[in-house]
């Protein structure tokens, strides 16, 4: 867990982890916990706080900035950028479906029916619920 970011990297995951922190970047962007203009950590410091290469860091932070979460400005660091509101519901609902998709794709490949899949679903949902 970074200290400046609740990102956390799992090493076990075949996400590659410069695409666990950009998926958890606009989340916390798209989300609202990142409003726009907050300053983010250099991709030094928040290599160094995850544990990982400067280059892994970059990467995630151009992709963003590609996609306009972020941008930079020279010499003075890299900001959340000013999102629009119909466009961050897109992406809410972007976001929650490809993480759900893969859900199920991998859920497939175990040979879970519609059924089995949905009843899983549902008690994740109940389990959630008891969290909030």
């Amino acid at each position: 867990m970074s200290e400046l970011l609740p990102i956390t990297i799992n090493e076990n995951s075949r996400t590659p982890i410069y695409d666990q922190i950009e998926t958890q970047l606009k989340a916390l962007i798209v989300s609202g916990k990142l409003p726009a203009g907050t300053a983010l950590p250099s991709i030094r410091k928040l290599a160094s706080t995850l544990s990982c290469s400067v280059i892994t860091t970059r990467r995630s932070y151009q992709n963003l900035e590609q996609h306009g979460y972020i941008k930079t400005v020279q010499g003075k660091g890299t900001f959340v950028a000013e999102i629009d509101i119909e466009d961050q519901d897109i992406q809410k609902q972007e976001a929650v479906k490809e993480v759900l998709s893969e859900a199920i794709r991998i859920g497939k490949s175990y040979q879970y029916s519609h059924d089995e899949l949905s009843r899983l679903f549902q008690e994740l949902l109940k389990e959630a619920d008891q969290y909030d």
